[in-house]
């Protein structure tokens, strides 16, 4: 090749690499985003990832990913290529923690109009938000205490955020007033400022001048007080969630008059009352949900307003629950006959009278959500022939009074259910074995009926997505069978039925289980050793059974269990060492055959709220460790061969609500420590349980620029009715404690022991305590005076016991006390005046007392028996001393006796006096001498 066409070829490599590098910088330089917006972007990815982060990796590199507007999460204009929307939503690595932003690393972004920070653990923001461009602020799911902008001098407040139309703070931790700058932002459309800790229900009317307002969403804040009435000039609304709020008062009928574009309402969860005409939505042509739901009691709704006319709106969702509907007639709302498009309908709770109006499934084929539990309906549960309603999902007709069997074909009719629950109703006959062609079924709940049979193995194999079973307090007999499919099954409650023979290993392929409640039936047999396959079980119930033997080394692999229920049964011996109790909150194993000192297995449980060993063998002494257990609210020891005194360890158990240590030998006094123990307000933490009701929630998809997006009906479908329960005595009857009732009860019973000594005047510290038992021991002195300070105390026992004097006159405060005996002592004086409580005890309330007089009984007070039999002050050494002389002189006296008698004896009987010298001679040589 010639030189002239080298330098040509060179010339030509050269112009193209030289027009190669101009196109790629070109694209990537002059068609990219800007250098100050690709550093403040990289800025901005190290300030998210503080301190050791690793979001982002795909922003910075080589020339090639320079253009920071292909990156991902990041939006350039068009034309201008500045970055106009960064959607930096749950983006950092909730292990970093909380942090807080420098707004200032926003400054590069002029034209920015969308800017998502949700999800991010952000706290706030350093410095002011000057972004004159921005559209829409998504900050939901943080823990911001205030606005961003609030942090600006009050002359610059307008100039940034001017031109905001979507605010999302959802779920953040702003406190108090809605901040009033808000108001100025004229231009907003969607506003969302729910679940925060907002409260002032004044600074919600400023909301009232945002014209153009069409989404607004204040829900699950502590707003109280009356509904703005200003809420109707926002006539642009769309979106109104009130819901989850401290509301009070009426719901103004014309509220809603002025507001013709509304599509979704949610009013549930706050506390309305008085009246509200249902029919004053009927003009709004655009509403698809109304939600009205939760605590009602005091709300009367009407749906039934004969001079009105249909609706003009079709709804999707219908919720209205919990209140009084239709008055005397309790009808279902009529106008649900012309309503075609709906999704979920609930009715639940207002006392509706009628049949089922399975016709609104004939009406809305594609309802997904029905429910009318806690209502009055009667009559059978009929479908049309041949129906078929494969959009439903969730078919809920729990606790009314529905009669007749469950079609046996139910499970075609509604092939595609995921939740059915028909529990607390009156329904007979057999188990539908059509149910277990419902493939997709994830709670069947039929609990509380008269359903009779044995269960079908259709549905054991069929249900293979049932993730819980209930068929508690029914008439079901035979046995679970040997095999089932129940591989999802996590809850099985099968208690309170007929069920007979050994507990069946058909459970083996359920290895999710997590609640197993085979109480009250009549198993037999021992425990098995394989429910230790179950590692997940957190509750296992087996409680009046027939079931012997021992605890199975087998429960030593459940390391997750919460609550063990073997009482009234056969089980003897102890627990097993190895048994993991680490997680142990609630352990049954009253009335058994348990034997020996308390375990020292059950030592150092830091989560156990309730230990129940009553009626059982034990014996020995309480063990110092009971002190240990720190979280222990009821200890019941009732019943067994227990002696030695109430250790002072007792008294560290600060948490307690309830002891009864009642029917074994316990001697020595009353330790005054016990006043230190709470037995005080009402607990929550008892509800905190193994599992107590199942949720679930059915999503409708709703269109709109905040947290409302999507709604979610979520309902308590189906309770297992598992959880705490303590039987305990009070007010003479044996009762049992459970639900929303166990948590304010306490009391202490520590009758038919062997007590001495007087009651300690400490106890009546005890003022929030509500039962107290001594009765039955041999307590002497007097009745404390400071027991005119149990405001609380409803049940009192001191009977059958030593007590002197009178009783105390101050008692008669005692203005909750239901029950009251002193009966059997040696008390004397008047009795207290009949005023209050004391008006209602009757003669056996004091009957074995001789000197005590005054009504009830029928011994009038002289001057002579008025005057208490009180001891001096001297009593307690003059006892003392009487006592010890009696002693003496009771033992001489004995002595001498059994000495002359035997003098005597071998005086009259040679032969054993001969005898008995014989002995002396021969052991004793030295006496010779």
């Amino acid at each position: 090749m010639g030189a002239v066409a080298w330098g040509l070829y060179n010339g030509i490599i050269i112009y193209a690499s030289f027009l190669w590098l101009l196109l790629v910088v070109g694209y990537y330089g002059c068609l990219g985003c800007l250098e100050d917006e690709r550093v403040g972007l990289l800025n901005l990815k190290a300030s998210i990832n503080h301190p050791n982060g690793t979001a982002l990796s795909s922003w910075g590199g080589d020339i090639i990913a320079a253009n920071c507007c292909r990156w991902e999460r990041v939006t350039c204009d068009n034309k201008t290529n500045r970055v106009i929307q960064l959607e930096l939503g749950y983006i950092r690595d909730q292990n970093l923690g909380n942090w807080s932003l420098n707004a200032s690393l926003l400054l590069p972004f002029h034209q920015l109009q969308i800017l998502d920070l949700s999800w991010n653990e952000l706290t706030g923001f350093q410095g002011l938000l000057r972004l004159k461009k921005l559209r829409v602020l998504d900050v939901q799911d943080n823990g911001l205490t205030t606005i961003p902008v609030l942090s600006a001098l009050p002359s610059l407040k307008g100039r940034y955020l001017s031109k905001l139309e979507v605010l999302d703070l959802f779920s953040n931790s702003l406190m108090g007033s809605v901040p009033s700058i808000i108001g100025t932002w004229n231009r907003l459309k969607s506003l969302s400022l729910g679940y925060n800790n907002l409260n002032d229900s004044l600074s919600i009317e400023g909301l009232c001048k945002l014209s153009d307002l069409e989404e607004l969403d204040i829900s699950g804040n502590g707003i109280d007080g009356n509904l703005p009435p200003c809420f109707n000039n926002l006539t642009s609304l769309r979106t109104l969630d009130l819901s989850e709020n401290n509301f009070k008062g009426t719901i103004p009928s014309s509220l809603f008059s002025s507001l013709k574009l509304l599509q979704y309402i949610s009013l549930s969860g706050n506390s309305f009352e008085g009246s509200f005409d249902f029919t004053s939505l009927f003009n709004l042509s655009k509403l698809e949900v109304f939600d009205l739901g939760g605590d009602n009691e005091n709300l009367k709704v009407e749906t039934e307003n004969s001079t009105s006319q249909h609706p003009l709106f079709q709804l999707r969702v219908f919720r209205l629950s919990e209140c009084v509907l239709n008055g005397e007639s309790r009808v279902i709302p009529s106008f649900l006959s012309n309503q075609y498009e709906l999704r979920i309908v609930d009715l639940s709770n207002n006392g509706i009278i009628g049949d089922i109006p399975t016709w609104l499934l004939v009406n809305n084929s594609k309802l997904e959500s029905f429910s009318l539990s806690g209502n009055q309906l009667r009559g059978p549960l009929a479908f049309e022939l041949n129906a078929k309603h494969v959009y439903m999902k969730q078919f809920d007709i729990a606790s009314n009074l529905i009669q007749g069997e469950i079609p046996p074909d139910i499970g075609s009719i509604l092939p595609n259910l995921r939740a059915l629950n028909m529990s607390r109703n009156a329904l007979h006959g057999n188990f539908p074995t059509s149910i277990g062609d419902m493939k997709i079924l994830w709670l069947l709940d039929l609990s509380n009926n008269n359903l009779s049979g044995l269960l079908p193995q259709h549905v054991l194999r069929g249900c293979i997505s049932l993730s819980s079973l209930i068929l508690s307090n029914n008439n079901f007999d035979g046995n679970f069978p040997a095999e089932s499919n129940l591989t999802s099954l996590s809850s099985l409650f099968l208690d309170n039925n007929s069920f007979s023979g050994k507990i069946s290993r058909g459970l083996l392929k359920s290895s999710a289980l997590e609640m197993l409640d085979l109480g009250k039936n009549s198993f037999s047999g021992q425990i098995p050793d394989w429910i230790g396959n179950f590692p997940n079980l957190t509750s296992v119930v087996l409680s009046k059974n027939h079931l012997e033997g021992v605890i199975p080394t087998g429960f030593c692999k459940l390391g997750k269990l919460q609550l063990l229920d073997l009482s009234s049964n056969k089980v003897g011996m102890s627990i097993p060492p190895c048994f993991n109790l680490s997680n142990m909150k609630f352990l049954y194993l009253q009335s058994n055959e348990l034997t020996g000192d308390i375990p020292n297995v059950l030592s150092g449980l830091p989560s156990l709220f309730i230990l129940d060993l009553k009626d059982n063998k034990f014996w020995g002494t309480i063990p110092p460790w009971i002190g240990s257990l720190s979280s222990l609210r009821v200890l019941l020891l009732r019943g067994n061969e227990l002696h030695g005194s109430i250790p002072f360890d007792l008294c560290r158990l600060r948490s307690i609500r309830m002891m009864d240590l009642s029917h074994n030998n316990f001697s020595g006094s009353i330790p005054p420590c016990l006043n230190n123990l709470s037995f005080g307000a009402p607990d929550r933490m008892f509800l905190t349980t193994a599992g107590s009701g199942f949720w679930l929630g059915l999503p409708y998809s709703y269109e709109s620029q905040i947290s409302v997006n999507s709604v979610i009906v979520a309902r308590q479908i189906g309770s297992s009715d598992e959880g705490a329960k303590v039987d305990f005595t009070t007010k003479w009857r044996f009762e049992s404690y459970e639900g929303k009732v166990l948590p304010i009860m306490s009391g202490m019973d520590l009758s038919w022991n062997n007590l001495t000594g007087s009651i300690p005047p400490e106890l009546g510290d005890l003022s929030e305590i509500l039962s107290i038992n001594l009765s039955g021991n041999h307590l002497t002195g007097s009745i404390p005076e400071t027991f005119s300070n149990l405001k609380a105390i409803e049940s009192l026992d001191l009977s059958h016991n030593m007590l002197i004097g009178q009783i105390p006159p101050r008692m008669i405060e005692l203005n909750n006390l239901e029950v009251f005996t002193v009966a059997y002592n040696d008390l004397s004086g008047k009795l207290p005046e009949r005023k209050a409580q004391f008006a209602t005890f009757e003669e056996s309330s004091y009957e074995g007392n001789p000197l005590l007089c005054g009504l009830p009984l029928n011994r009038r007070c002289s001057p002579a028996t008025a005057a208490p039999k009180t001891p001096p002050a001297n009593s307690d050494n003059e006892e003392k001393e009487s006592w010890e002389v009696s002693f003496l002189w009771s033992f001489g006296g004995s002595f001498g006796v059994a000495f002359f008698g035997i003098v005597a004896f071998l005086y009259f009987n040679s032969y054993y006096r001969e005898l008995l010298f014989y002995f002396i001679a021969k052991n004793l040589t030295f006496l010779r001498l």
